[in-house]
Parts: structure tokens; sequence; C-alpha cells
């Protein structure tokens, strides 16, 4: 069976601007699939090739069993005959019309029956959980439930594909996160495939089976989203996915099976010897917050190595404590459930249990790799 979505060798340019370089992807049926990075970097403009709303100059689209665009065959299928279902930003649900309404539009459109329309906006009324509210109008519903009508509307024809570009970015946070989950039970009960731009880490970490993630118009790494995260490809997905500290070190004995790293004539630390190993001695060792912890100076530590560090800052964040810490000249990072009774000003000792290798120039270049 193909996939529900195939992308091979797309390119698009503006101009000089190349949007898309190479994007190569596919998306399987049922799948949850996100186009992830910052403004620019040419997830929209990919998006809006496969559903139809761009031509690309090079490159090829399958949806489904279809062919809906070939570069080299001149193949273009307008957009109404991709089978796609689109949700934009903004939700653009008609203020003047029914919830029922808005979403039998396209299926008037098309001139279906209108007793088939009723079936059918029944059926996706339950599918969103929204039984019982067809009759109310947009102005009587809350933000979530607005962005439900807009999935509605783009679910009533029975797409093959549905593509959702930012269209959470418009809710408050405390919504953005109720109709994080909402949206995948939505998908799952609807058993469509999803693509799915955003720029925001915490939703494509959150809602993604495979994610891909974009810089400057090409994909830097196709995984799922703990791949991603615990063994980013290149110093840019490490960089742009959550934060991370760069300790300098120096690369001091390899084996078969373990690296050993000076950090700067502090500590040497033993870690997994990764796939790839920068050349010569000099190297960078880049850590997750959350793998470093904090003990009493002198005191003992959760980790292998302990570094003396100084806090410059403290902050709560509810569920836990941020500190900033010097060490060395560089500025570190930890995440912390308790504050431990550490205040700003205090020597720490600064455990750190894992980290990737980088090479020491990887901080100038996103293309870096990591390991």
């Amino acid at each position: 069976m193909p996939p529900a979505v195939a992308v091979t060798g797309l390119g698009k340019r503006f101009g000089s601007v190349r949007a898309a370089d190479d994007v190569t992807f596919t998306i399987a049926r049922q799948e949850f699939f996100s186009l992830l990075g910052p403004s620019g970097c040419g997830k929209t403009t990919t998006l809006r090739c496969v559903a139809g709303l761009e031509s690309a100059d090079e490159g090829a689209i399958r949806i489904g069993e279809h062919v809906v665009f070939d570069a080299a065959c001149r193949i273009d299928v307008p957009p109404n005959r991709r089978g796609i279902g689109m949700v934009f930003q903004s939700y653009a649900v008609w203020p003047h019309m029914s919830v029922a309404d808005n979403i039998a539009y396209p299926l008037k459109v098309q001139g279906v029956a209108r007793s088939v329309i009723r079936e059918r906006v029944t059926e996706v009324l339950a599918i969103l959980g929204m039984t019982g509210l067809g009759e109310r109008r947009p102005s009587q519903l809350s933000g979530g439930q607005q962005q439900r009508v807009a999935l509605g509307r783009a679910l009533a024809l029975n797409p093959t594909v549905l593509l959702l570009d930012e269209p959470l970015s418009n809710l408050d946070a405390k919504l953005r996160e109720q109709m994080r989950a909402e949206l995948k039970q939505i998908q799952r009960q609807a058993g469509l495939p999803i693509l799915y731009v955003t720029h925001d880490q915490s939703e494509a970490l959150a809602m993604s089976d495979r994610m891909a993630v974009m810089n400057e118009g090409r994909i830097h790494q196709l995984a799922p989203p703990e791949e991603v995260y615990r063994r980013p490809a290149t110093r840019f997905v490490l960089d742009f996915i959550g934060t991370v500290n760069y300790l300098p070190c120096r690369i001091v004995g390899t084996d078969g099976t373990r690296v050993c790293l000076d950090l700067d004539g502090a500590a040497v630390l033993t870690i997994p010897r990764p796939p790839y190993i920068p050349e010569g001695d000099r190297a960078l060792l880049a850590v997750r917050p959350e793998d470093l912890v904090l003990g009493r100076a002198g005191g003992p530590v959760e980790a292998e190595v302990a570094l003396a560090a100084t806090v410059t800052l403290r902050s709560f964040l509810g569920a836990s404590f941020e500190f900033r810490l010097a060490w060395n000249g560089t500025e570190v990072r930890v995440v912390a459930d308790k504050g431990s009774g550490i205040a700003d000003g205090d020597t720490v000792a600064l455990g750190v249990r894992e980290g990737l290798l980088l090479e020491p120039d990887a901080l100038s270049r996103p293309d870096a790799r990591a390991s």
C-alpha cells in the first residue's frame, strides 16, 4: 500500500531565495507528521506546494495513489482535485452561519444531496465532540471550539490527508495545550494522516509520530520526536529543539565503546562512544539542562563528574527551578525539581551525566554534525 503522501526532491524558488531545497519525505496512513522550523525555513511553502496553492519548480508529489504534481512531466493538479482538507492559522469560520452550516458548506458547494450532508455533518460533529452544538453561531463558541469547527469543515469531504498550518498559534497557552490532546484524539477517530506545520517545538514533540526539522529550505533531520530530541543530526537541530549547554572539552582517550573527555582540566568524563568523533582533540560537549544535577559544594552528586560552579540566577518556574551558573567562563543552565536551599552567589557542585559531542567550531556552523 502506498504512503498517504510522498514528496520527492521538492524545490521552490522565490527570486534568488530557495524556499524549498530537495525536500523529500513520506507520510504513512494515519500518521501525524510535522514540519518544524523557524519562520522563513520553508515549512509553509512546502505545505502550500502539497496543497497545490503554490507550484513547485522541481520534484514530485503523490497523494495516495495519484500523482498530483510532477515538474518533469508537467503535472499540476488543482487544489480542489487533490483530496486534501486544509486548516489555516486563522479559523476563517463564517460568523453568520451556524456550526452545522459551516461544516456543511464545502459539501453544498459540490452539490452533495441534502440527506447525505445531514448525515455527514452529524458524523463530523460526533468526531469533534460537538454533538448538540450544530445550531450555535461561532460567536457563541470558545476559541478552541471555533478551531474544531474549522477542522470539521476540512473533514467534511473525507479528505485523503489533512494539512494544518500553525492552527493553534492564535490560542492562549492553556487552550493550546488542551487543543494538542484534542487534535490527536480527533485525528485518531477520523483515521486520517496529518501534515502539520509549526514553529513550536513543544507542539511538534507532543503530537508527532515523526517530524522533519527544517532550516533555510532543507530538512536537517526526519525522525520520531524522541530521536530528534535525544539524537539530533546537526547542531541546528540540537539548538532549535529545547535548551542546550555547550561545554568546551578535550578528547583524551577512546576505545571501542567509550570516550574520555577532559572538561578544561576540571574533571574527566567518560561517555559512550558516539558514531561520529570530531577530528583532533578539541570538541564541545552539548548537555541538556535536565542531564545536569546540582549539589552542595564539596558534597556528593548523582553523576560521574562534578564541576565547581557559581549560581548567578535562581528562577522558580512552578513545577521546577532553573539555575544559571557560571563555570569556566561559560553560562550553564540547569533545571531541578527542587531548589535545595541554593541561592544566588552560592558555589555548587555541577554534576554532568551525559552529553553529545560536537566539533569545536560547531557554534558557527548550523549544519555541523552532532553525535
